[in-house]
């Protein structure tokens, strides 16, 4: 079974909530450790009243993992068991973008105060920087197929769950309003949000569902690189060398432009970068980074 949704903050309307497609909403709760959204009550409630399911997320400001996760309970610890929780990932106004420990921090001191394991959300592009959550969280990623697609019809398109095999949640589009579709059921949505009769580092585990998408392919090549499956675009935001290797003395192909536009096939986190693979034709492929692995620096976007 599936169950869709939608997630409110400050500035949304209450006729999103109405919306009577969703059967779930998850409110905005706080961010960093200075922000309360201060509709979070008033659009807890009101989903309450009309019978909907709920769950409420913390947007990562990049602190203290440790502090953001105690700063969203203490905000929010008379829900706890009432909602599913959720840490929200993404890269603006999170000072720890690209810190692949950030999220685990967090979601293991949230389990240590509460006995609930938060689920992720992330685009799917980032999802190698939350990968160690996997072995405790489900995942809920974001991949649309247009900002345009104002319509609870879910697009024709795969999605990547990465390193957590299967996807708790897919949000499908953003323009007018977030939709998403759970694979869960009401029961299994209940499970995630209530605390365990003990602490324990196993996650509650989320009904049996179908994902969109199989689960990536991973290898090892032959410099001892892990890469992983993942079709996208990557647009360049500065001038960039692709390379017939994935290291920074490979020869050289080309430079590209800032604006260029190149298919990739996989993606790779070593000697300092995420690299992503450009498939060329004859079985041959070109490389490039996107990213600066420890500083987070983007060097483009991806979709």
């Amino acid at each position: 079974m599936t169950l869709y949704t939608v997630d409110v903050y400050s500035g949304s309307d209450d006729s999103i909530i109405r919306d009577s497609h969703a059967q779930g909403v998850i409110v905005k709760a706080t961010q960093g450790t200075g922000y309360v959204n201060p509709k979070c009550n008033h659009q807890w409630e009101l989903a309450g009243e009309l019978g909907k399911l709920r769950g409420l997320y913390h947007y990562a400001g990049g602190g203290n993992p440790e502090e953001e996760a105690q700063f969203f309970i203490n905000n929010i610890k008379n829900y706890v068991g009432q909602g599913i929780l959720i840490l929200d990932w993404e890269g603006y106004q999170n000072s720890a973008w690209g810190d692949v420990n950030w999220s685990l921090r967090f979601c293991k001191e949230v389990n240590r105060l509460t006995n609930v394991w938060p689920l992720v959300y992330v685009q799917e592009s980032a999802l190698w920087q939350v990968a160690n959550c996997a072995p405790y969280c489900g995942a809920w990623v974001a991949k649309y197929y247009s900002m345009n697609w104002n319509s609870w019809t879910l697009p024709n398109m795969n999605v990547s769950s990465g390193a957590f095999g299967t996807l708790t949640g897919w949000q499908f589009t953003g323009g007018d309003m977030d939709r998403s579709i759970f694979y869960l059921d009401e029961a299994g949505w209940n499970t995630i949000a209530k605390p365990g009769e003990t602490k324990t580092d196993t996650p509650p585990a989320p009904a049996p569902a179908p994902a969109p998408a199989p689960t990536p392919k991973s290898w090892t090549d032959s410099l001892g690189d892990r890469w992983t499956e993942e079709e996208g675009t990557f647009t360049t935001n500065q001038a960039i060398n692709l390379r017939w290797g994935a290291k920074t003395n490979s020869a050289l192909i080309a430079t590209l432009k800032a604006g260029s536009e190149v298919k990739y096939d996989a993606y790779s986190r070593h000697d300092g970068y995420v690299w992503l693979r450009q498939p060329r034709g004859n079985g041959q492929y070109g490389y490039l980074v996107c990213r600066d692995a420890n500083t987070g620096e983007a060097f483009g976007t991806l979709k």
